[in-house]
């Protein structure tokens, strides 16, 4: 498939085009896993995670609002509640410790400055956080990737 808008790609799984969820796959399954495993610790879990999201983007790509924000950072919020879902399924599962480096992602050659701005943003997220204490940072890790956002107990 030529190289369409994230936003045309999904108007085109609205109409129920098998070859645009296949392209929004190729051009983001390996940041979705990264996210998804990120948040889980395991393999098989995030494997789960992706292909529920992904699911999920297919059936519910109408909800998509580009007034709300690019189609990217949508996708990557499916891919987050799948993975706080599966959290909770789990219920005292989670790790307890995750590391908090940010995980390498293959990036095209040609495309250098995103590979720039993966780095840096990574380089910065991870100076902000060892700057603040300790109970905070942890709660930070847990809110966004262990899932614990809205989980009473």
């Amino acid at each position: 498939m030529k190289e369409v808008a994230d936003d045309a790609l999904l108007s085109m799984i609205v109409k129920g085009d098998e070859d645009a969820l296949a392209a929004l796959y190729d051009r983001y399954g390996k940041l979705a896993y990264s996210l998804a495993y990120r948040m889980l610790g395991d393999t098989h879990g995030a494997e789960d995670v992706v292909q529920e999201a992904f699911i999920n983007v297919w059936r519910k790509a109408n909800s998509y609002s580009s007034m709300r924000g690019t189609a990217r950072t949508w996708l990557l919020a499916v891919v987050h509640h799948s993975a706080v879902d599966l959290c909770r399924r789990r219920r005292g599962k989670i790790p307890s410790e995750l590391p908090l480096k940010l995980e390498e992602l293959v990036v095209d050659p040609d495309d250098l400055w995103s590979e720039v701005a993966n780095n840096l943003d990574g380089e910065e997220l991870t100076d902000c956080l060892a700057r603040i204490p300790k109970e905070q940072r942890e709660a930070i890790e847990l809110a966004y990737f262990g899932g614990y956002v809205g989980v009473q107990r």
